[in-house]
């Protein structure tokens, strides 16, 4: 007589966290309207959409900062509410921001030690941030002031102060926008080594091929509804990208042109950082001229701060022809001056730099487009036109497609992407001469990056000479016709983009050339070959 075998069902582990029906209305907006979200334990879980879609709100309601109108959210299967980001802490939840929450006269080891809930002697948790920073591939100096550090390396104090914490659900919004390829790969590893100890990890991003590569799962929201739910290894980037904008990706569109005549120069530039953690720049020399794309490579930190400075005005230089604009010796000119020759200027921080927080879209234009030269009336006779500060500024608003409450709406009320929109159809708007521009498309949904880019290559097709600093290199490499490196201030010499690789770029990014002297481009006409 056989034994009888008694079959034990596996048992499903209880989600991590649900959530049932989030809705969050503003004045302007419906940001959620009844999204559904099952998050396992161990699980590596993207959300996708646009900018605008919904997405940083529902994690700000996950974190405690903002609070929902409806729905019920459930933690190990029991119903929460969490009222603040104490709370969330408090259950196991951290969070990295895509816009910086840290105080930049502070140190790294001061901003972090503020964010925890218990209190930690500097001297110990000094030695704490610095072990765990190097061992995630982020290295930290604990005690360098943040006001000196580069986005990137601001970015990295981000994701560190939540790693300390040991979270059981980690949430991403656009941890990697500046982070180098190298950064990325370290930073995947950690996050892989945290799922598989059981932490979850809610990841936001743009880049879909990084989606790809990490995430298990993904939840796709359009116009603030979940419009799918996809496991993005199955998919394609286009299917992707169509969950995400409704309809198939566009992709830019870049024609040959002849160069004209060299608008930007920079001769033999040297200028000693003016902060101690900074980089100092070393005999840099570089040409771009009319109807053509230059752009700079570089893992952040290596210079790409105080070259941004001296090229703005917001340092001035020694001597008056180491940065030459339209054939002007600009070096002591201020950035006012400057645009009065006919720059134009795309920080890499969006708030503070870029736009006001405070102010409203249109203020926000008149803060560059008041200079006579721009040709806008915003100004006449030193009084402000009102009628025409608010029609260029919704002239921005419809060309860029640019998702907001009009042109009074405060700029801080933006999602990071359409805020970027905004500032680089503003600056495009203005008609320049020299167009310089820093990460162009950081932390913007891949829908709008297509569209900046495109915006970027079309002021080079109407003869605008433009300079982009980017640590994308794919996007280096679809935009420009010919590519720089920078590395420990110094700057290689620029190639065509269709006589290198991303392989060659990158061993350039270690400092690795030798010849800074710049290439003097050929008269020939240029044929992009796309990454």
């Amino acid at each position: 007589m056989s034994e009888a075998v008694s079959v034990v069902p596996s048992v499903r582990p209880e989600p991590r966290l649900q959530l049932l029906g989030i809705s969050k209305a503003y004045p302007s907006v419906v940001a959620n309207d009844r999204i559904d979200l099952t998050v396992m334990p161990g699980e590596i879980h993207a959300v996708l959409g646009e900018n605008g879609a919904g997405k940083s709100t529902l994690m700000k309601i996950i974190y405690g900062v903002t609070r929902p109108d409806a729905g019920e959210m459930l933690w190990d299967g029991r119903q929460v509410r969490i009222t603040s980001p104490s709370a969330a802490r408090s259950l196991g939840i951290g969070m990295v921001f895509q816009h910086f929450s840290v105080f930049e006269t502070l140190s790294v080891v001061e901003n972090i030690s503020l964010s925890l809930d218990e209190r930690v002697p500097l001297a110990e948790l000094a030695p704490r941030i610095r072990t765990v920073s190097e061992e995630y591939g982020l290295p930290l100096d604990p005690y360098r002031l943040v006001h000196s550090m580069s986005v990137g390396e601001r970015q990295r104090v981000e994701i560190v102060r939540c790693l300390l914490q040991s979270p059981r659900l980690l949430i991403m919004d656009e941890p990697t926008s500046v982070l180098t390829p190298q950064a990325v790969q370290t930073l995947f590893a950690s996050l892989r080594r945290l799922a598989a100890e059981g932490c979850s990890i809610l990841y936001i991003s743009h880049k879909l091929d990084e989606i790809q590569s990490l995430c298990d799962k993904a939840t796709v929201l359009r116009a603030g509804r979940v419009s799918g739910i996809a496991n993005p290894r199955e998919e394609t980037t286009g299917s992707l990208a169509e969950l995400m904008i409704g309809k198939e990706l566009p992709a830019c569109r870049m024609t040959p042109r002849t160069p004209g005549e060299v608008r930007l120069a920079l001769h033999g530039l040297s200028l000693p950082s003016d902060d101690p953690f900074g980089t100092d720049l070393h005999d840099i020399s570089l040409t771009v001229h009319s109807g053509e794309i230059v752009g700079i490579a570089g893992v952040s930190g290596n210079g790409q701060q105080e070259l941004l400075k001296a090229l703005s005005g917001e340092r001035r230089l020694d001597q008056a022809a180491a940065v030459q604009l339209c054939g002007v010796d600009a070096g002591r000119m201020d950035p006012a001056q400057r645009r009065q020759i006919g720059l134009g200027f795309v920080p890499e921080e969006r708030l503070g730099r870029g736009a006001v927080p405070a102010l409203s879209l249109a203020d926000n234009a008149l803060l560059t487009g008041h200079v006579q030269a721009c040709g806008t009336g915003m100004v006449h006779r030193g009084l402000i036109q009102s009628g025409a500060v608010g029609s260029f500024a919704r002239k921005v608003i419809e060309h860029f497609k640019v998702k907001c409450g009009g042109s009074s709406a405060l700029a801080s009320s933006l999602s990071g992407g359409n805020l970027q929109k905004f500032i680089v159809g503003r600056e495009t708007l203005l008609a320049p001469k020299v167009m310089v521009v820093a990460q162009p498309t950081w932390g913007v949904d891949i829908g709008a990056s297509m569209l900046i880019r495109q915006a970027i290559i079309d002021l080079r097709d109407q003869g605008v000479a433009v300079l982009v600093v980017s640590e994308e290199l794919d996007e280096l490499f679809m935009m420009c016709d010919h590519l720089a490196v920078i590395a420990d201030g110094r700057l290689s010499r620029r190639v065509p983009v269709s006589e290198t690789s991303v392989d060659r770029i990158g061993v350039w990014m270690s400092g690795n050339f030798t010849d800074r002297t710049d290439a003097t481009p050929s008269t020939g006409v240029r044929h992009h070959v796309p990454a």
